[in-house]
């Protein structure tokens, strides 16, 4: 009997230490105003091995403190892991993705993540859901320079076509979404294969706006599509 306690001890030691690295932490934003968000960090992260970089913008409603660090653990960092990430997930300020403050926020935040640890300048992926699809697209079309991949999920854009899809971008839509409706992600994905822009789609059927954890099967695949996309010599 012993042996085998001692064998299930061991297993669940094993099973804790390969998990990743969480926590809470504040960050002093550029116009002075104080952003919470989570951070994960693997189990194996090695400083002699630069990883790829995730920004994970939550969904809106948010408004409890570090919600974005909940959709972090429980729906960006199981679906993303594949990829061996450092992952940050801020809280939008003032509930809001898209506009000059939140974008100063989020990107003077990977800076500092970026001077932290050892990232990869050549893999950094935002990825988001409902607003937080809002905001990828938005970031996306932004700073190309800064990220090398998206992945939107239910994510209405406004943003000209021309400016969409510039990186590897993997788009997932519910044709049931009753929240943010599906034709506008078909019609712009179709536009953007046509254009020639390195595109993803990744239809779903049968799962509502709030079945957010329905979605972590595409999510898995979107994780997939970018690997594929990022140089392999670079991964880790």
């Amino acid at each position: 009997m012993l042996p085998l306690l001692l064998l299930g001890l061991s297993t669940v030691l094993a099973v804790q230490s390969a998990a990743p690295m969480l926590e809470r932490r504040t960050f002093k934003a550029p116009d002075g105003s104080t952003m919470r968000y989570g951070i994960a960090v693997p189990a194996d992260y090695d400083a002699t091995r630069p990883r790829p970089l995730v920004v994970a913008l939550h969904p809106g409603g948010g408004g409890t403190p570090y919600y974005g660090d909940g959709f972090m653990r429980s729906i960006f960092f199981p679906g993303l892991s594949e990829l061996g990430p450092v992952m940050i997930a801020p809280d939008a300020p003032e509930g809001n993705w898209i506009n000059a403050r939140a974008e100063q926020s989020v990107m003077a935040l990977m800076v500092a993540v970026a001077d932290e640890f050892a990232i990869d300048r050549r893999r950094i992926l935002v990825v988001g859901f409902s607003l937080g699809g809002r905001g990828a697209w938005y970031l996306s079309a932004r700073h190309t320079d800064r990220f090398s991949a998206a992945i939107v999920m239910a994510g209405r854009s406004e943003e000209p076509l021309a400016d969409l899809a510039r990186i590897p971008t993997y788009v997932i839509h519910s044709r049931d979404d009753q929240v943010v409706p599906f034709a506008q992600a078909q019609d712009r994905v179709r536009a953007l294969e046509r254009m020639g822009r390195p595109i993803g789609f990744d239809p779903l059927a049968g799962v509502g706006h709030y079945d957010m954890g329905d979605y972590l099967p595409a999510l898995r695949r979107g994780a997939r599509w970018v690997g594929e996309r990022w140089t392999p010599a670079s991964r880790p």
